[in-house]
């Protein structure tokens, strides 16, 4: 196993780079935290025509044949700027989810209008127990001629309000084992009875509520199977878990360098604050939370992207990242000072991030009694 970029990854990751810092300033992830759109359409029409949307998919879909660790390295550069936009929503919950269970059709359609732009998508699967097992699905989906109707609320969806196109879990049938008859739905996202409402978090990120009322699709909109869709959604969860971990690790970097950047520059008793032990060592602790979720997190992409068991890889690097994240920022607040804790800074961009990326997919605890239980897998 090699975690080193290749060098196709470095020059995307180069290229990803130096167009986020020149077209997304946090001045802009300010500005969009406060517009209900969420994202500049500019700024999506650019990462489209870069190709970014296409990455890990085929090129009969018009993708550049681009694998997750390919994908893995935009992910991390997109945390590292926050940039708004609907691109983890698309390619990663919705577009990922079609090309491991779609049809031949949906994938040509979905896929395709992925890679060209012209299509977004997301994935509905919370509810109100907030969890991510399948006795938390308690939306249904009835059978009524050729169509089905669902009736539910999602909760926490992301990017809803771009999405165009929105997958949706719900309860086809009552089973012993409730991983038995849940079923995945391509749902239009301007279908009638679909409302979509957006909820306040304190990392201000993109969630809404999605309320389904007698929402009627044809039974070519399944995803998979009938009944048979949670392992289809726990896979989505599983690499949306992997991808979060990859965000959440640029975030840390962002704000190792804004730290350092800050020590070195800032003068108390004389003498930079960075020549001070003290600071020095708290830097040192905050780039080996960093370099430790590095090689965590790209081990268990680079897994998933070789299709490979990665349950136990993903578990612990979010057991690990999501309280590393939130120690690194914290850590930061100690060596800014006060300025750290004002709103003007930038630093509580991300150190609210944290925060809530932390809980999403499950918190630490969850994720430790995942490893425990693949523990003794190769």
């Amino acid at each position: 196993m090699d975690l080193g970029l290749t060098e196709i990854q470095q020059m995307l990751k180069t290229s990803a780079q130096e167009f986020l810092s020149r077209e997304c300033p946090l001045t802009l992830v300010r500005e969009m935290e406060e517009d209900e759109h969420g994202y500049t359409d500019g700024l999506w029409r650019q990462m489209v025509g870069l190709g970014w949307t296409g990455v890990a998919f085929p090129e009969q879909y018009g993708g550049t044949g681009g694998n997750f660790a390919d994908l893995g390295v935009l992910l991390e550069e997109i945390g590292r700027s926050l940039a708004p936009s609907p691109f983890f929503a698309t390619v990663v919950l919705g577009g990922l989810t079609v090309l491991d269970a779609g049809s031949d059709s949906q994938k040509g359609d979905l896929l395709s209008g992925i890679c060209a732009g012209t299509m977004t998508m997301t994935l509905a699967v919370n509810e109100a127990s907030a969890c991510y097992e399948p006795w938390g699905i308690e939306a249904t989906a009835a059978k009524n001629g050729g169509n089905f109707e669902i009736t539910g609320t999602k909760l926490f969806v992301p990017s809803a309000q771009a999405a165009q196109v929105i997958l949706v879990a719900a309860r086809t049938s009552t089973n012993a084992d409730p991983a038995q008859g849940v079923t995945l739905f391509a749902v239009p996202a301007g279908a009638a009875g679909v409302l979509v409402t957006r909820m306040r978090s304190m990392g201000n990120e993109l969630v809404f509520e999605v309320s389904l009322d007698h929402v009627s699709v044809p039974e070519s909109s399944v995803i998979g199977q009938v009944d048979q869709g949670w392992p289809i959604v726990e896979r989505a969860i599983l690499r949306a878990t992997a991808a979060q971990c990859i965000e959440m690790l640029g975030g840390a970097q962002a704000v190792l360098d804004m730290t350092v950047e800050y020590a070195k520059g800032r003068t108390q008793f004389g003498r930079a604050i960075g020549s001070f032990q003290a600071v020095q060592h708290q830097c040192a602790r905050m780039a080996t939370d960093v370099e430790g979720s590095k090689n965590i997190a790209y081990q268990a992409v680079w897994r998933l992207s070789e299709g490979l068991p990665a349950q136990r890889e993903v578990a612990m690097a979010k057991a690990w990242i999501g309280p590393a994240f939130r120690r690194v920022c914290g850590t930061a607040h100690q060596c800014h000072g006060a300025i750290g804790f004002t709103k003007e800074h930038d630093l509580q961009l991300y150190t609210r991030r944290a925060k809530v990326h932390e809980l999403t997919y499950g918190d630490a605890n969850i994720h430790k009694e995942t490893a425990l239980r693949h523990i003794d897998d190769e």
